[in-house]
């Protein structure tokens, strides 16, 4: 590490800590004695996706999210569920040990995670992901989500209304009959 000061090469380190992901050091410059802070960050090897049309793009972690985001939309998910979905995609990336990784192995990945966290998320997604041409191909996927699911929400989604506000909306529903 060279001196901001004097350009010297040696240089000591005098503490070192730790900070969020990477390290914090302060050094001392062997030849002049002035004191600086370096910050070492780990970096990621790079990434990238084969797109459909055989392009490669670097794996962006930021449109991901947004897209994932985007079919949460207005779901009633609880604070930090996307962001733990998109973190544990990333790492099964990493962890695959590829340079390249098609992008139809990501959008996989997401409607697996999706299904388990929220059946409209899982649709939405599901939709623009598939590229559905007609109703007919929409309405499939529905039932088979509704065939492998049971009635009950996925466990991470919280529910619309509280139990006692279904009671009283089936009894109105009742009376109206």
């Amino acid at each position: 590490m060279k001196c901001p000061y004097c350009g010297d090469a040696e240089s000591k380190v005098i503490d070192s800590r730790s900070i969020g992901d990477g390290i914090r050091r302060r050094r001392q410059c062997l030849h002049c004695g002035t004191r600086f802070t370096t910050y070492e960050h780990m970096q990621s090897r790079n990434l990238f996706v084969i797109k459909k049309d055989n392009r490669r793009e670097e794996f962006n972690r930021d449109k991901l999210l947004a897209g994932i985001r985007k079919a949460c939309e207005k779901c009633p998910l609880p604070t930090g569920n996307i962001d733990k979905l998109v973190d544990n995609i990333e790492a099964d990336l990493y962890r695959l040990g590829k340079t390249e990784v098609p992008s139809s192995v990501i959008g996989d990945m997401v409607m697996e995670r999706l299904q388990e966290l929220d059946h409209i998320a899982y649709i939405r997604f599901a939709s623009v992901y598939r590229e559905f041409t007609d109703i007919a191909a929409l309405k499939q996927a529905v039932d088979t989500l509704v065939d492998t699911e049971s009635k009950a929400p996925p466990a991470g989604q919280l529910p619309l209304l509280s139990q006692e506000e279904l009671t009283i909306l089936g009894q109105r529903h009742r009376r109206r009959r």
